[in-house]
């Protein structure tokens, strides 16, 4: 039977700041709560030019909370932003209940989602690199991994009074991951080989990717209305209407403020996206921060090197809006839903128009004996015609190649001007 713990969420926000991102930013932490199992109670905010050094909140507010943790039997308390070490000892000792930060609950929401081998290797190692700098400020908390928000993940070793064993360890991973990495890299040779044209749908969290993804490709991946439903990455096969096969990967969902740790640790898994020869980058069309959603995720691609591929920008869940007032921040786009069947072929024509745009024409005539090489076509390039011709004793085919793949071989041969 799962716990579901009662969860206070304690935020402070500067003068300065941008108020209706800093509002989105607490209902985005009230939602990675409640994916990690927790009820939210209330979420207590104060303003003030920078957080208090010692307690993160002023005394008058951290009175306030402590009040509120008593008399609402609180389980965690949840700041919204990275706390020091000595922050989450002073707020724990003050307020006599878990203390854990917005990045400590994204690594826990991990944690418990991660599938393969590579993903929980990936999430220890990140867990491990946040908890490095705040040994000091944990207290004998870290010693009771394993029961509550915050507390999944590398197991019941006293870390705090160990840091040479967190650095062994930490090596141990890295290694481990490099033989993983290297095995990635293995498959995506093969891929490479085979000269399948690649696919990478990209998106902040929650935004349908994996409802996108299963229902083209009629799989059966993780879809959860919840935050990082999807964490492993997961490839499979797709037709698209002339018959071309193409290789389609889903990842991990984009977030703002994701921890540097995690961003580093997931930079193999988030490779895929670098290797794609077009990115699909969903995005929920009714989020209330729908345009700082898609700046995030392009930001991200930029550092990953992966700006420079073709995207196509699907604004998804077009039935939560009125499509007649919508205008999009980006193009080639589509407005669709990720439900509609409709809208997915709509869609997979669209991702040809893009792949002609890509690649060369070509004109060629099949002998009607050499069945071998016309199915080799319809496999591995878009073909937009094909008619048997009797005085020519064979097919007259025409369409788009990659000029890379191997098929040209057989084009050159056959070629028709």
């Amino acid at each position: 039977m799962i716990q579901i713990e009662r969860v206070l969420i304690i935020a402070v926000m500067k003068d300065k700041s941008d108020e209706e991102r800093f509002h989105y930013s607490i209902s985005e932490l009230e939602a990675l709560a409640n994916t990690a199992n927790g009820t939210i109670v209330e979420s207590i905010i104060q303003k003030r030019l920078t957080p208090h050094r010692a307690t993160y909140l002023g005394e008058g507010k951290l009175q306030e909370v402590k009040e509120l943790t008593e008399d609402e039997d609180i389980d965690v308390v949840i700041a919204n932003e990275e706390l020091s070490g000595s922050q989450i000892r002073n707020l724990q000792e003050e307020l006599q209940v878990r203390v854990i930060d917005r990045s400590q609950l994204i690594l826990d929401i991990f944690a418990s989602r991660a599938r393969t081998k590579e993903g929980k290797l990936q999430v220890e190692l990140a867990q491990y690199a946040y908890m490095l700098p705040r040994l000091h400020g944990q207290g004998t908390e870290l010693s009771r991994l394993g029961g509550g928000i915050g507390t999944r993940g590398p197991g019941e070793t006293k870390l705090e009074t160990d840091r040479r064993h967190i650095q062994r360890r930490m090596d141990e991973i890295k290694q481990r991951l490099k033989s993983v990495v290297n095995q990635r890299e293995q498959y995506r040779d093969n891929r490479r080989k085979n000269q399948l044209f690649q696919i990478a749908v990209v998106g902040y969290t929650n935004a349908g990717k994996s409802t996108m993804f299963n229902n083209l490709t009629k799989s059966e991946s993780l879809q959860e209305d919840k935050l990082f439903a999807t964490l492993d990455p997961l490839t499979r096969k797709m037709h698209l209407p002339s018959g071309l096969e193409v290789i389609i990967t889903d990842t991990v969902g984009f977030i703002q403020d994701l921890p540097t740790a995690l961003i580093a640790a997931f930079r193999s898994t988030l490779e895929e996206v670098k290797e794609a020869d077009l990115i699909l980058h969903v995005i929920d069309v009714a989020a209330p921060d729908r345009d700082n959603h898609e700046s995030t995720v392009l930001n991200l691609l930029d550092e990953l090197d992966a700006s420079s591929i073709p995207v196509i920008t699907l604004y998804n869940k077009k039935d939560l809006i009125n499509g007649e007032n919508f205008v999009p921040n980006s193009h080639p786009y589509m407005l669709l839903s990720a439900l509609e069947e409709k809208d997915l072929m709509q869609l997979k024509c669209d991702i040809e128009k893009v792949i002609q745009n890509l690649w060369e024409s070509y004109h060629c005539v099949i002998p009607e004996g050499n069945g071998k090489v016309l199915s080799k076509l319809k496999q591995y390039t878009i073909m937009d015609k094909e008619t048997y011709q009797d005085h020519l004793l064979g097919y007259e085919v025409s369409g788009f190649v990659d000029p890379n793949h191997p098929i040209m071989k057989e084009i050159k041969e056959y070629h028709q001007e």
